[in-house]
């Protein structure tokens, strides 16, 4: 990637986004370019296409997306399905319309199906049943990665797919009716603090296994995989490793400095029961993780303070 490359950063404004603008800036790219909602709205086919068709970028990437967690998958099933479908076509179709040959596409790990075998390695997908609670959302990414296959083996594009694990870090959602679960446990742990309470009441069992990456961590990864121009089938991008909600929480509390102790209310979902990454085709593309959990949620939780009040 040259230095003085045009780069669009769609969903510049979000957790992903905006670490992946950082990881660009601080890197020296000189032409990295942002488009807010209002500025550009991505469900606008029309407007879509002629901007890209005007900008001519080199590089895309594409972080734009409608998140959250079990609860506002489960519950805007149409919204997530319609809106993540319609995003993503208008700017891969758009983006080789204009002539773009480079671009990342960014999934989710919850593409693979609920019961695929651990750790998910990248040819499970498509070979079961989704877990239930976001399915629309994977259904719609699932549509995205092989949409960039088609027109790679169509058209000769370099569009890449990467599936992160579960991210946290800087500017991450923390509404506890549409966030995922380490940004709620964090907010949920300071308030808990605040109030002075006994307890923290987590949904769950408790039991899950998950895998967390820090975003900037996340970004690192897509900056590194463009630059060396892989042109190869989807990447997982994780850590390798993963721990219990239970142990989550822990951490997340240790962090916070909630003296209280931990509940689990089973009467909740818990989701899939275990997502663990093998991360082994990244790691031979020369890349690993570098930030700890614990130095990740203490970053996280810092951020979560500066927005406070």
């Amino acid at each position: 990637m040259d230095k003085n490359a045009k780069i669009f950063v769609a969903g510049h404004r979000g957790m992903v986004g905006s670490a992946i603008v950082r990881r660009l800036q601080a890197a020296g790219y000189s032409q990295v370019v942002t488009r807010s909602r209002s500025e550009l709205d991505l469900l606008n086919q029309a407007a879509v296409h002629a901007f890209l068709a005007e900008q001519k970028f080199d590089y895309l990437f594409i972080a734009a997306a409608k998140v959250g967690g079990i609860h506002a998958n489960n519950t805007y099933r149409a919204d997530f399905l319609y809106q993540n479908l319609v995003i993503e076509a208008n700017l891969i179709h758009g983006a080789h319309l204009a002539g773009t040959q480079a671009l990342m596409f960014l999934g989710s790990s919850c593409i693979y199906p609920k019961l695929a075998p651990q750790p998910l390695k990248e040819d499970c997908l498509l070979t079961g049943p989704l877990e239930p609670t976001n399915e629309p959302y994977a259904i719609a990414k699932i549509a995205g990665i092989k949409l960039c296959e088609a027109y790679n083996h169509q058209f000769g594009r370099q569009y890449i797919s990467v599936m992160p694990t579960n991210l946290y870090g800087i500017n991450d959602n923390y509404d506890l009716n549409n966030s995922h679960v380490l940004p709620a446990l964090i907010r949920k742990a300071h308030e808990a603090k605040q109030r002075g309470d006994r307890e923290l009441v987590v949904w769950g069992t408790g039991t899950p296994m998950r895998e967390f990456l820090y975003a900037d961590d996340l970004a690192d990864a897509c900056v590194h995989l463009m630059e060396k121009g892989y042109d190869g089938p989807l990447v997982n991008i994780g850590t390798g490793t993963d721990v219990t909600i239970r142990e989550l929480a822990q951490t997340v509390i240790e962090v916070v400095g909630f003296a209280g102790d931990l509940t689990f209310d089973t009467s909740k979902p818990d989701g899939t029961p275990r997502k663990l990454m093998d991360v082994s085709r990244l790691s031979g593309l020369g890349w690993r993780a570098s930030t700890t959990l614990k130095d990740g949620i203490a970053l996280a939780y810092q951020d979560f303070l500066s927005k406070q009040g």
